[in-house]
């Protein structure tokens, strides 16, 4: 059965999208079969991998909220491992849909019960906020990947991060784990990135990523053209960057994840 992995935070251009799609194609590419679920109603993950939906096929937010078969949204990418679950501007309505549901925050859990043993990953691209998506998803994650830009602002956000992963332990997915903290947008020439790196190693020794995003041009590129970065310039800093984060998860995978080793 599929390891599932949310990429979440509740703070808006830290990397979680860019993570989502390029950890999704390193993945795949690596041969083993992946899904990318877009829940992110601006639906960046879907259309940064080229794909495009024809206004009658059935997206995410036919699957969460009429229960339309999940399978039936996949769209095939570049990759022949690789499909994605495509997000609409719908799901904007959808927390507003499943509000009164008292099953709201298993929605997500449903849907990919008929379809988890078919991959051996599923990634879940989250929107910015913390709300009815972002629960569905831990609800239903093995493990949790946290992006961090290098900035302090940030800082205040990873702490309320893992006070939500706590509660949705406590309440909702008591087998939810960090996967790791993620750095983003590192550019070791400033002072600043360099002392935000030091300081989060420090208080969370253990949790975080040996890899690195950096600062990249040619992964900024990639989203426009439709590619991961692996696809668009397999020699950028940047796809080297997310092939170590992907050594790293899989890695993770087959001894269990840095939160319980």
């Amino acid at each position: 059965m599929a390891r599932v992995i949310a990429i979440a935070n509740q703070k808006g251009g830290v990397g979680k999208t860019t993570t989502a799609v390029n950890l999704a194609a390193c993945l795949a590419a690596a041969d083993l079969k992946t899904l990318l679920l877009d829940l992110d109603p601006q639906a960046n993950a879907t259309s940064g991998l080229g794909v495009r939906v024809d206004e009658s096929a059935p997206t995410v937010y036919e699957s969460l909220v009429d229960g339309v078969d999940l399978a039936d949204t996949l769209q095939p990418t570049e990759l022949d491992s690789l499909v994605v679950a495509p997000a609409s501007y719908e799901l904007v309505g959808a927390e507003l849909e499943l509000v009164n549901d008292e099953h709201r925050s298993f929605h997500l859990r449903n849907a990919l019960e008929a379809t988890r043993d078919r991959f051996d990953y599923i990634v879940l691209d989250c929107p910015p906020s913390l709300g009815i998506l972002t629960v569905n998803a831990l609800s239903v994650a093995d493990s949790v990947i946290v992006p961090i830009q290098c900035e302090y602002l940030a800082l205040e956000g990873l702490s309320r991060v893992l006070q939500t992963l706590d509660r949705v332990r406590d309440a909702l997915n008591p087998a939810l784990e960090l996967e790791g903290i993620l750095l983003t947008m590192v550019d070791p020439r400033m002072n600043l990135t360099r002392q935000v790196v030091a300081d989060v190693r420090e208080h969370f020794a253990g949790k975080v990523f040996e890899a690195e995003i950096p600062r990249n041009v040619r992964l900024g590129e990639a989203p426009s053209f439709g590619k991961p970065i692996i696809l668009y310039d397999l020699r950028s800093a940047g796809a080297r960057a997310y092939l170590t984060l992907m050594r790293e998860v899989v890695r993770n995978g087959k001894k269990g994840t840095r939160s319980r080793a």
